[in-house]
């Protein structure tokens, strides 16, 4: 059952001394790879792809299939922090996201059309590709691993978008067509490498009044947040690309991930902390079958 929200009363996840419990100690992230534009030239060819339709509710879209034991050589794992953070697999979230997009859209509360857009964490990059069909000027794909967009992101993106045919060098604008851009990499390193990304040292000589409203207009997260370690990195790097004046944040990830301690209610708590961005509960989701799941929306106050 989903259910739409529109209001949303402040979440304060750490206002009594008890939350205590809820503080699960993670072992240090390892240092980052280094961050990389994965080029559309780059899509692999030895790796098996296969594509098969999701419905979601009057839109078709493709989601393609790769083995994890082909790109990776792990089998049965969702992940391993540090290697593999689970692009491979297509998760409830991101579906979830498409869907609340699309009613968005629908009820003229989002419109894609001539916006700047960036996908973190995208694996299959649905939510991405439907910003491009949607009509979005530009769609920058980002993903920790770069093997997860040779293999499957920029093929399903081949599949998904009519005519795409992609720069083989690097990320051009066009008068016609949309930018689609592929970025490898992680939270900590990655705005010195996303073109609409606030980096100190690239932004040395664009005036503030250029640089003001000059980042991404919609910002889309699915299934980002389940880690407590990477957490202020991920809001960070989203104080650094969203446009201030205008820009807004779709996320959705389930409510709490029971065992490694995240989940959107651990986020936002990060969020209220800092006081910076607003938020509203959009749509949540309790099939029965899986942890609740939601879809907010964040913005600049």
């Amino acid at each position: 059952m989903e259910s739409e929200k529109p209001s949303f009363e402040p979440f304060r996840l750490f206002s009594s001394p008890r939350s205590g419990f809820l503080e699960q100690s993670e072992p240090p992230l390892p240092p980052p790879p280094p961050s990389v534009q994965v080029f559309p030239s780059e899509v692999s060819s030895s790796v098996k792809y296969t594509v098969e339709p999701v419905e979601l509710g009057g839109l078709t879209l493709l989601k393609g299939r790769v083995s994890t034991q082909d790109v990776f050589t792990l089998s049965n794992s969702d992940l391993v922090p540090g290697k593999y953070e689970g692009g491979l697999k297509l998760w409830e979230g991101s579906l979830d996201l498409v869907k609340a997009l699309r009613s968005e859209v629908q009820n003229g509360h989002l419109s894609f059309a001539g916006k700047r857009v960036l996908e973190l964490g995208c694996g299959h990059g649905l939510p991405g590709i439907f910003a491009c069909l949607e009509g979005a000027a530009a769609i920058h794909f980002q993903d920790f691993n770069a093997e997860v967009l040779r293999c499957l992101t920029i093929p399903n993106v081949n599949s998904n978008i009519p005519n795409f045919q992609p720069p083989s060098v690097q990320v051009t604008k066009s008068n016609v067509g949309a930018e689609i851009g592929f970025f490898a990499g992680d939270w900590r390193e990655m705005h010195k490498l996303l073109p609409y990304a606030q980096n100190d040292e690239r932004d040395l000589n664009v005036s503030s009044e250029q640089s003001l409203d000059a980042q991404y207009d919609i910002i889309l997260m699915a299934e980002t947040v389940y880690s407590i370690s990477t957490l202020p990195h991920l809001y960070e790097l989203i104080k650094k690309c969203l446009t201030p004046s205008h820009g807004v944040v779709y996320m959705a990830a389930k409510k709490h991930y029971f065992g490694v301690g995240g989940g959107t209610r651990r986020f936002l708590s990060v969020v209220e902390k800092d006081g910076v961005l607003a938020s509203s509960l959009v749509a949540e989701v309790a099939d029965g079958s899986s942890n609740v799941r939601e879809v907010w929306k964040l913005s600049f106050k």
